[in-house]
């Protein structure tokens, strides 16, 4: 019985599931990100968004910036998962820290005739998006933007005639003259 002395269970406790963006620095080594996915895919964590570059060619650093989403003991259990792994340098959630900067880039392949050609050069246009290619029946368009933007690009693009799309991944930074 619980503590009011009734035989009804207590009201099950939902915590919210928020998304997330992590910047781990790590060493520039062979196999560091397949124990940083291995971590997440052993524990049933899922990786939204994934992106990695070295930074310090000189001292061999990496930045990873991964797009998780959780309630917030996973998102401190992740964390600190991540902090433990022996090439990990520096954990630390962009999100908590506020107004981080957040950008994807996405190349986007359309059909283009008659009609459609104008309205995809106009959307385009609209959007910011450049013209990497054209053809007398295509279009390859680059975005770069908010995940939002983006998303919002490829939907209307898709009504025009959408054939392929290729996404970086986010990449995210905070604001500001501190470093990570």
């Amino acid at each position: 019985m619980n503590a009011m002395n009734t035989h009804y269970p207590d009201a099950v406790r939902v915590e919210p599931v928020n998304r997330h963006t992590l910047a781990v620095i790590v060493d520039n080594e062979p196999g560091v990100l397949a124990r940083i996915s291995g971590l997440f895919s052993g524990r049933g964590y899922n990786i939204e968004s994934l992106t990695v570059s070295e930074t310090e060619e000189a001292r061999h650093i990496s930045r990873i910036t991964i797009v998780t989403t959780g309630t917030n003991a996973v998102i401190e259990q992740i964390k600190a998962q991540l902090d433990r792994l022996v090439p990990v340098h520096r954990v630390v959630d962009l999100t908590l820290q506020g107004n981080a900067i957040e950008r994807e880039i996405c190349l986007v392949k359309v059909k283009g005739e008659g009609e459609h050609r104008s309205e995809a050069l106009r959307l385009a246009a609209a959007f910011g998006a450049k013209t990497l290619d054209a053809t007398l029946n295509s279009f390859v368009f680059e975005l770069t933007g908010a995940t939002e933007d983006v998303d919002r690009f490829v939907r209307l693009m898709s009504v025009i005639g959408l054939v392929e799309i290729c996404r970086t991944g986010i990449s995210a930074m905070g604001r500001g003259a501190e470093p990570l």
